[in-house]
């Protein structure tokens, strides 16, 4: 049987699926709320903006590419349920002796808040738009996943491996990905390799700390891709569609490539 606080992300892609026809309809991105690109120069942005951007940011998370990246990820946490037990008491069995223990430091959300807070303040304080832009992305990110991890944490309840609450989906794991995916967007993969390197250790902590299951990481490493993705809407050198596809023993996931730009 399917665990239900599996299937509670899934909820947002029912609310804007339309029955009748048959395919998930999407609402149009707002005009008030127009899709970002990078600019040819880039400016400033200001205080406002960089709280203003935030509120965009959730007009704009209702997509395709959302809806995508959201069934990929419960499919990935489903398919994680069956190993959840079995990976957690793996890694906190004192084996590695705390070598993950940093994880928890540096996915908090103080320390990637403070980052994303300070990048946009040298950016600003140095006059220059590439770094407050930056810092500008990493904070929105920021508030965008952990406004989905928190509110599906408080829809599921579901129970940590310490026997504490709240433990789906991992809010350091989205905020490390929220991170790891803005820094990829901006700089391509020379960045976004290490970055999702470090992501994925800080994931890896909370499961050896028993803070978390697999599928906890597992969805929440995704819901930080989507806000990482959505905030940095037009950026990106290589791009990449994915989709899942069906097979003959089950199901995938399709990359293909579309160019750069």
């Amino acid at each position: 049987m399917t665990p239900k606080f599996l299937l509670l992300p899934l909820l947002p892609l029912l609310i804007v699926a339309s029955p009748a026809a048959g395919q998930i309809q999407l609402p149009a991105t707002p005009a008030a709320a127009p899709v970002r690109s990078a600019p040819a120069t880039l400016v400033l942005p200001s205080v406002s903006e960089l709280f203003g951007g935030a509120i965009s940011d959730f007009r704009r998370l209702p997509s395709r590419s959302t809806v995508t990246w959201l069934s990929v990820g419960a499919a990935v946490a489903l398919f994680a349920h069956a190993g959840d037990a079995r990976v957690t008491n793996s890694l906190g069995a004192n084996r590695y002796q705390g070598t993950f223990k940093a994880g928890a430091q540096i996915g908090g959300v103080p320390a990637q808040l403070g980052g994303a807070l300070a990048t946009y303040a040298v950016g600003r304080i140095a006059h220059s738009p590439r770094a407050a832009s930056l810092g500008a992305d990493l904070f929105q990110a920021q508030i965008l996943a952990q406004a989905m991890t928190q509110g599906i944490k408080m829809a599921t309840q579901r129970t940590r491996p310490d026997g504490t609450t709240l433990s789906f989906p991992s809010g350091h794991t989205s905020s490390a990905f929220a991170s790891a995916t803005v820094l990829q967007r901006h700089f391509g993969w020379k960045a976004g390799l290490p970055a999702y390197a470090v992501a994925t250790y800080v994931a890896t902590s909370r499961l050896e700390d028993k803070r978390h299951y697999l599928s906890d990481v597992a969805f929440g490493a995704v819901l930080g891709i989507v806000a990482g993705r959505t905030v940095t809407v037009g950026r990106g050198d290589a791009r990449f569609a994915i989709a899942p596809a069906a097979t003959s023993g089950g199901g995938a996931v399709a990359f293909t490539w579309v160019g750069r730009k």
